[in-house]
């Protein structure tokens, strides 16, 4: 025979139902902070009679609060290990960038240097002959001399010694200058003329740049001479009278003689 429930009767809750309901109903009143004032005597007598079971709620909120302060700390040390990893690359970023300017800067700093060296040591004048002495002065009288007097000044050199451009500039002429016999003429870098007279062999070619000191020859007894020596003159053009004291031009420059 099969069971039927009556009709309109409803069944009653279950035990585990009324304890959920109980615990929510404390729950809720609980948050109100009205707990020990409201709860009803049906309520607090069925807590007299029988322990509420735990359910691990609270347990549980206590261990996802738990949790999350651990995760929000774990979050906070790595925010701040990330904002000093950040700082070191900036300031290993911005010492490297200035040690690079510090090096850059030294570099042009020695480029300046050895400009400012090679530019002094081109405009730099030196004696045609080193160590030498003048043997005779410029415009002494003779008749060896065409024009009457002597229109430059002798170095006095042993045949084959080495004589040099006095400054820097551009050889004009290089060969044989009658009376001069082998000579150099270079157009110096101011305008001006230097010639380089009896010379026992030439080094140099026409439109070759020289520099102060640079060997252009050696010296001998080629043309009208009397014996080995250099002859020296300077000159304000590159045609023959237009000379000029060559002691004076050399001191003009710097070169004691």
């Amino acid at each position: 025979m099969a069971f039927t429930r009556a009709t309109g009767k409803h069944r009653g809750p279950s035990r585990l139902s009324r304890r959920s309901a109980g615990v929510a109903s404390v729950a809720a009143i609980a948050t109100t902070g009205v707990i020990g004032t409201l709860a009803s005597p049906a309520l607090a007598a069925e807590a007299d009679i029988r322990p509420v079971e735990d359910t691990g709620l609270t347990q549980a909120i206590v261990a996802s609060d738990s949790l999350a302060d651990q995760i929000g700390a774990q979050a906070d040390a790595q925010q701040q290990e990330a904002a000093l990893a950040a700082e070191q690359a900036r300031a290993e970023a911005e010492a490297k960038r200035k040690a690079e300017v510090r090096v850059k800067q030294a570099r042009e700093a020695r480029e300046r240097a050895a400009r400012e060296a090679e530019r002094k040591r081109l405009l730099t004048y030196t004696l045609p002959v080193a160590g030498s002495y003048v043997s005779t002065s410029y415009h002494a009288g003779g008749g060896q001399w065409s024009s009457g007097s002597h229109t430059g000044i002798d170095f006095h050199a042993a045949s084959g010694t080495k004589v040099v451009a006095v400054g820097m500039g551009t050889v004009v002429e290089a060969g044989w200058g009658g009376a001069y016999g082998n000579n150099v003429v270079i157009r110096m870098h101011d305008g001006t003329y230097t010639q380089y007279g009896h010379l026992s062999s030439i080094g140099v070619s026409v439109g070759q740049s020289v520099t102060p000191g640079q060997q252009i020859g050696r010296s001998g007894s080629t043309g009208n001479s009397s014996g080995p020596h250099l002859h020296f003159e300077a000159r304000t053009g590159a045609d023959y009278g237009s000379d000029i004291d060559p002691i004076a031009y050399l001191r003009a420059h710097g070169v004691a003689v």
